[in-house]
């Protein structure tokens, strides 16, 4: 297979998608490819938050704190489904950082970043607010800021399928095994799933955005040099049972400097982390270790009055972030900020790699990689800044109408309970009624799973998603591992096998 892209962009996590979002809505010819299913990898091991990162304000990175909080509001604005506002409560601990100093840190959260429509700090009694009942060993004082929440891996999805809906060739489970230069464009050599004849396509320009492959994919893949490193490090979480009724979140500080999050999760769940240490290794089999586990144990016991233990851990994962290497002295304080590297020569296509960056300013990061090859593609600055107004798939609806929407669902479809309802609102927005189609009972939807996942959601998935396995399915496109058992999880995989198959004879028997 040969053709002719604009641009060709190697890797498929929040990073790659967003670009190819950009781009393709700028009317170029994009493909992208990506070695494992979308977001399988860094852009779904997040704490899943779109923030500011108050702590990064302790290490004066102001420019990245005040980009990070003006994208709040605008990424909320295009996906209300899966983007929502939380608040946080930060209790203040004697012993660490004064009172006075986490109130002026969040006096300039408040004031940095264009705020509008997300509530300001207010300060708490936390000796008499109910929001201090689940905790101990806390002074009285505390204060209450917001933030906002994402589902990660469908941020990732959607601005896959926007970017197809806009002419992008999408390709998940391909991986790209050579790039070099000829004639003025890059030719890549592609495999698909590592079965099948290996094909070539040809790009104006190629963007490494492989997270933290990126090295691998300069060294092995594109054997170009690039300015700057990475520096991987490694961040782990755990889910508990939910570990109080509210339905605020907890920033909490730990003596040893770091702070962590405790977050309601899945109606059902706590979800507690992060870690942060420095990573070596394949990146694909990170996990989280004993020892995170003992230690994101032990600081949430610290905090609540109910002690968590490693055997209430229902749930862990890691990632491995892609951070540029500032050389700081420890993993904690590497910034977060991205790093954008071009390299193009006279006459030569142009590789832009990409180091670091966090999922609250992607959309921006997309912008400025366009912006960075603008020299070579100057007419691309016709279209920009689009995808700060332009709603992702689903999310056609004000910010303020999930509630509305769910109401909606249930008054035409009545065998929906509210919890299913609101679920369907807050994977899939609008298009939950793609979802339903003409069902008029549950059986209509087809088998289920357990967990909640119905046939009718698994083919919208496999259909509109690009989902191919379980593990897609339950542990990144939705959360529905978390309430499916062993034997679940493994029947809908072997459906998906014979439905890979049915599919696979049906198409021969058209081809024949």
């Amino acid at each position: 297979m040969t053709g002719v892209h604009d641009l060709a962009i190697i890797g498929g996590g929040i990073n790659g998608c967003g670009i190819a979002r950009d781009a393709a809505g700028r009317g170029l010819s994009v493909f992208l490819c990506e070695q494992g299913d979308l977001g399988s990898a860094t852009s779904s091991a997040s704490t899943k938050l779109i923030h500011g990162g108050l702590r990064y304000l302790e290490h004066y990175d102001f420019k990245l704190v005040r980009h990070a909080l003006a994208e709040r509001e605008r990424l909320w604005a295009i996906a209300p489904h899966i983007i929502w506002p939380l608040r946080f409560v930060l209790p203040h601990r004697k012993g660490l950082r004064p009172a006075w100093l986490l109130r002026l840190g969040l006096f300039i959260y408040d004031h940095l970043g264009g705020r509008k429509l997300l509530p300001a700090t207010r300060t708490l009694r936390l000796a008499s607010d109910p929001l201090g009942a689940p905790l101990h060993d806390v002074s009285s004082v505390g204060f209450e800021y917001s933030d906002c929440w994402v589902q990660d891996n469908r941020l990732v999805v959607l601005n896959a399928r926007d970017a197809e809906s806009k002419g992008a060739d999408i390709r998940p489970r391909t991986r790209c095994t050579a790039a070099k230069r000829e004639g003025g464009l890059w030719r890549l050599t592609l495999q698909d799933a590592d079965v099948g004849p290996a094909y070539t396509i040809q790009a104006r320009a190629v963007v490494n955005a492989a997270g933290p492959w990126a090295e691998r994919v300069r060294s092995s893949v594109v054997q170009v040099e690039a300015p700057g490193a990475l520096r991987l490090v490694q961040g782990s979480h755990i889910v508990v049972k939910r570990l109080y009724e509210h339905d605020r979140c907890y920033i909490f500080q730990n003596p040893d400097g770091r702070i962590f999050f405790a977050i309601p999760y899945e109606e059902d769940f706590t979800l507690i982390g992060t870690t942060d240490r420095d990573f070596a290794g394949e990146p694909g089999a990170v996990r989280a270790s004993n020892e995170e586990i003992a230690y994101l144990c032990d600081a949430a016991s610290s905090y609540f009055r109910k002690a968590v233990t490693p055997t209430d851990v229902v749930w862990s994962y890691s990632g491995v972030r892609a951070l540029f290497d500032d050389g700081a002295a420890n993993a904690q304080k590497t910034t977060r900020d991205y790093v954008l590297a071009l390299d193009a020569g006279r006459d030569e296509a142009p590789l832009l790699s990409v180091f670091g960056g966090k999922i609250t300013t992607y959309r921006c990061l997309a912008e400025d990689a366009l912006e960075k090859l603008a020299a070579v593609f100057p007419d691309w600055r016709a279209h920009a800044g689009w995808t700060a107004t332009k709603p992702l798939p689903g999310g056609d609806f004000p910010v303020d109408g999930a509630e509305t929407l769910a109401r909606h669902l249930r008054q035409d479809y009545p065998f929906l309970g509210e919890r299913a309802a609101r679920r369907l609102v807050r994977h899939y927005g609008t298009e939950a009624r793609i979802i339903l189609g003409k069902a008029r009972s549950a059986a209509d939807l087809g088998r289920d799973f357990g967990g909640s996942l119905s046939e009718a959601e698994v083919r919208f998935l496999i259909a509109h998603e690009y989902a191919a396995s379980a593990e897609d399915i339950v542990w990144r496109r939705t959360k529905s591992g978390l309430t499916m058992t062993a034997g679940e999880i493994a029947a809908l995989d072997a459906w998906l096998e014979d439905f890979r198959k049915q599919t696979e004879a049906s198409l021969l028997k058209q081809a024949g």
